[in-house]
């Protein structure tokens, strides 16, 4: 499989995809699932060190990176590609076999914006890869809680970095992200605060800056840790929206 040359040109048909996995036939089967439906993937690589320098050279949108990796994991190379770029870097979405596993937990509080497991269709790995560029998570609400309500508190080093800012949101920042660890839309919270869409999508930006987060999944690791939403209830209704709009975008 070829790799892309430099550059900021990019496919009108989807995002550029690197694939990380220790498994060549993991590789080549995600890989074969997604050019066949016009994504390109421009690089494959067998270990985070490949994953990190692939990266590097062909300046992908996305990353499916496996979370076990030899010599440098998924984790760690996840650390590197979001912080160590002189460019935009990728979104990277982590690839596991097991769905409550506490790298992935760590991998979100490092910046990764949501993960599948290997097991997934190939309908879920397209669309999942899709939404990549929609700048939404890439989790179900259902599926972040489990996590953070599992592992939150045992990592807390890396999750510090990530709301230091927390004292510098507006009382109706504060609420707003509150309801985005609860799961709502920009719809449903708009209807929640009486707001229009575009003034919600407002709050959510300026949150996102202040706080330096990514996106949506890790607008909800946060909320988790600050105590805005509390594990096991507290913090608003949380329903069974997708991150990005009225439902699983992934179901």
């Amino acid at each position: 499989m070829n790799e892309a040359p430099e550059g900021d040109a990019r496919r009108a048909a989807g995002p550029r995809v690197v694939i990380a996995d220790d498994q060549a036939l993991v590789r080549t089967g995600f890989g074969m699932i997604l050019t066949a439906d016009g994504i390109d993937v421009v690089a494959e690589a067998g270990d985070g060190e490949q994953a990190v320098a692939a990266v590097e050279r062909t300046r992908p949108d996305l990353v499916l990176m496996d979370i076990r990796m030899p010599g440098l994991d998924g984790l760690e190379a996840t650390r590197r590609i979001l912080s160590g770029t002189a460019f935009t870097p990728p979104r990277v979405l982590i690839l596991t076999t097991y769905d409550l596993d506490r790298y992935v937990y760590a991998a979100l509080t490092a910046g990764a914006s949501g993960f599948l497991l290997k097991d997934v269709t190939p309908e879920h790995l397209v669309a999942a890869v899709r939404l990549a560029g929609t700048g939404d998570g890439l989790l179900a609400p259902a599926v972040v809680r489990r996590l953070v309500e599992r592992f939150v508190g045992q990592d807390s080093g890396a999750a510090v970095a990530l709301h230091r800012g927390l004292a510098v949101l507006t009382p109706r920042e504060r609420e707003v992200l509150q309801a985005l660890g609860a799961g709502l839309s920009n719809g449903e919270l708009a209807a929640r605060f009486a707001l229009s869409e575009a003034t919600v999508k407002t709050h959510v930006a300026r949150i996102m800056a202040k706080l330096r987060l990514r996106d949506r999944a890790q607008a909800v690791v946060v909320a988790y840790e600050t105590g805005l939403v509390r594990a096991g209830g507290g913090g608003g209704s949380v329903g069974n929206a997708g991150l990005g709009g009225g439902r699983d975008p992934l179901g």
